[in-house]
């Protein structure tokens, strides 16, 4: 038995910033593993691939992750451009994976089950509610929001939310997912509403004003932390928060500490490019050193 295993798809990602273009491997399951790895939990991941990316599965193996790869006719392609300001990016998606399904994950057992979906058809209803069966099912909603035309992103609402949501334990979502998927931008409102479908912990993150937590109606206010050099890449800060607040969580942390340690995490990964390759002693260092440095929160 796994404390937690990551179900999404790896994909081939072409980064923009201000600064630089990198071509790297990405996605969910990708961050969320290379994160997670160094933590004191039980894990594994589970993503398909075209046959012609599977060196990007066995670099993941060599490094101490166990991953089951399903096949797919093709490997997930995104193109991130980011602005000066690394809270927005554009999207454009080249190729599509082929979706996962409740047969497929039927041997995969684990107490916390994190779904990253990339867009909108990767991750069926039946999935979440089979898993939700066996483990607490994390969510991460970005890709549900997110529907492909003509390679464009197109972002929309996810239809099956109330159907779905019932099922979710954890659901993190950002401020606009939130304005999406409830119809308010206030982020206490919106946070009640996804608790109402039944969602038991509510994740909103805010970029570089923190996050918030609601749970059993109490509230936890998570700053951001600065970071101690310059801002590089946030592609993937989403991603290594929730392996940092899980891991914890996995181990019985309360809410706060599980997410200051995950604030943390995702404060060391954006100063550089690629995903975060720390431990957990690294961040309680940075916590230890920087826990009166915080930006202010809003919400």
């Amino acid at each position: 038995m796994y404390d937690i295993c990551c179900i999404g798809h790896i994909t081939l990602d072409k980064v923009v910033t201000t600064r630089s273009v990198v071509h790297m491997p990405g996605g969910t399951s990708f961050y969320f593993s290379s994160a997670i790895r160094n933590m004191d939990v039980k894990y594994s991941m589970v993503t398909a691939l075209a046959q012609k990316e599977m060196y990007i599965a066995e670099e993941l193996r060599a490094n101490g992750t166990e991953i089951v790869v399903l096949p797919s006719a093709n490997t997930l392609y995104f193109e991130n451009i980011y602005s000066e300001n690394q809270d927005h990016r554009t999207q454009r998606v080249s190729q599509l994976a082929d979706p996962f399904t409740p047969e497929q994950l039927s041997d995969i057992n684990a107490r916390f089950f994190h779904l990253g979906p990339l867009v909108a058809d990767d991750i069926p209803v039946s999935v979440i509610r089979e898993l939700a069966k066996k483990g607490k099912v994390s969510l991460d909603v970005q890709g549900y929001l997110r529907k492909v035309e003509n390679e464009q992103v197109i972002h929309i609402d996810w239809p099956a939310k109330k159907e779905a949501l019932q099922y979710v334990h954890i659901l993190k979502a950002n401020e606009s997912e939130m304005e999406v998927l409830t119809g308010t931008s206030d982020v206490r409102k919106g946070a009640i509403t996804l608790a109402s479908w039944g969602v038991k912990e509510v994740i909103i993150t805010l970029g570089s004003r923190g996050s918030v937590v609601y749970k059993d109606q109490n509230w936890y206010d998570i700053p951001a932390y600065i970071p101690t050099t310059s801002v590089v890449d946030a592609t993937g800060c989403g991603d290594t928060y929730m392996a940092g607040y899980l891991s914890q969580r996995a181990r019985n942390a309360n809410p706060q500490d599980a997410g200051e340690f995950a604030a943390a995490m995702a404060t060391l990964k954006i100063e550089g490019s690629g995903p975060f390759t720390g431990n957990a002693e690294d961040v309680t260092k940075f916590l230890a050193a920087n826990h009166s440095y915080t930006f202010s929160l809003t919400a």
